[in-house]
Order: C-alpha cells, then sequence, then structure tokens
C-alpha cells in the first residue's frame, strides 16, 4: 500500500472526517457517518481512489 494522500489533502480529511462523525454522534442525520472515510483515508494516508484515478498527493513518492 504506498501512501498518496499528503500534506494539507490529509489534514483536511481528518477535519472533516471528525466533524461529520461528530454531527452524527449528537444526533445529525445518518449519512453524516460517511466522515468514517474521510477519516480513515486521512489516517492511514491512502486513498483507495487515489489509486484507481491515478492521483497522488503524497510529496514523497512522487
Amino acid at each position: 500500500m504506498k501512501l498518496n494522500v499528503g500534506g494539507i489533502d490529509r489534514i483536511l480529511r481528518i477535519v472533516v472526517g471528525l466533524a461529520l462523525v461528530a454531527w452524527a454522534l449528537m444526533g445529525g442525520p445518518v449519512w453524516a457517518w460517511i466522515g468514517v472515510v474521510p477519516l480513515a483515508t486521512g489516517a492511514f494516508s491512502f486513498c483507495p481512489l487515489y489509486t484507481m484515478i491515478g492521483m497522488n498527493t503524497c510529496p514523497t513518492n512522487k
């Protein structure tokens, strides 16, 4: 598994993921649980979609 999420992209994913999960926990809509996806991709610095479309924002792997 090559890292393909880096820098600001990673930080934004984690912040947005945490915000959506917090919203879901506070009684928000069920779809807010989708925040688990950006949270996980930010935490692991790997996005399967980026691999499929050939994108890479991680400067160490360019």
